[in-house]
């Protein structure tokens, strides 16, 4: 039984999952933007409400009590919609420049994409980013050969991640249905939840934002510690609600056609 079989589209988020092995380029940018504003975060701060839009991940974070109270102490004032207006003005240009600076594929990701759309399958993609934000990102991707036919971001849909609004979109607009025919692939829990909320059938990338390594620090480690790290984050991935989890994007045709193999 072929994949086209089961499934007619595959939603993939960006960094961490197609672009940007470990999604390094958000973490740096949210560290450099409340550095500008004079608040230290650290990276697993910045990682902890990864997926989301950024105006909603940079609440999230200063609904943070150290780094709240780091924003009082800084600027004597509580961290309130002008705090997010700031950061978020700060965000946006870091953004384009570390986005587009970290837009390689992941390696086996060009593949798995031409393979799908032999299979017969449809690509499409969403994104915590904003459409500005994804300039570069897109330009680059497709100078990689990666072009899906529809995108999805960040305030496109009234309410993001991990509400399902960002799938029924791009189904809507591309005319699939029923939810249950849709992959999502995505490296952070909030995407996975997106998945599973709309109804998709979803995988995690264990290899992205719940490791946190740029693809030569990975590939440094011993063999051991890669594989420990693989399996910790595929056990959170599984547990936030992910159908599969695997390695990397590499994996997805092969663990598609096993799945459904089984049913």
């Amino acid at each position: 039984m072929s994949i086209r079989s089961r499934f007619d589209l595959v939603i993939f988020d960006w960094a961490g999952t197609m672009i940007d092995f470990g999604c390094r380029a958000p973490v740096t940018a949210l560290i450099e933007a409340f550095a500008a504003e004079g608040v230290a975060i650290d990276e697993a701060a910045a990682r902890r409400d990864m997926g989301k839009a950024k105006s909603d991940h940079v609440r999230s974070l200063l609904r943070v009590p150290s780094i709240a109270a780091a924003w009082s102490a800084r600027h004597g004032t509580a961290a309130d919609d002008r705090a997010v207006a700031a950061l978020l003005s700060r965000l946006e240009p870091l953004m384009r420049e570390q986005a587009a600076r970290a837009s390689t594929l992941i390696p086996g990701a060009r593949e798995c994409f031409d393979r799908l759309r032999a299979e017969g399958l449809r690509v499409a993609s969403s994104t915590g980013y904003t459409r500005t934000m994804m300039q570069g990102v897109l330009a680059r991707a497709a100078e990689q050969g990666y072009v899906p036919e529809h995108l999805v971001c960040s305030g496109e849909t009234p309410v993001g991640r991990p509400s399902p609004l960002m799938i029924y979109k791009a189904c809507a607009e591309l005319g699939v249905w029923p939810l249950s025919r849709v992959v999502k692939v995505d490296d952070a829990e909030a995407g996975i939840a997106e998945g599973k909320a709309a109804g998709a059938f979803t995988v995690g990338v264990a290899s992205g934002n719940l490791i946190g390594l740029s693809l030569a620090a990975f590939q440094a480690l011993p063999a051991s510690e890669r594989e420990y790290r693989i399996a910790t984050a595929r056990k959170a991935l599984l547990a936030a609600g992910a159908d599969l989890a695997i390695a990397s994007v590499a994996d997805l045709y092969a663990a598609l056609a096993a799945a459904v193999a089984q049913t």
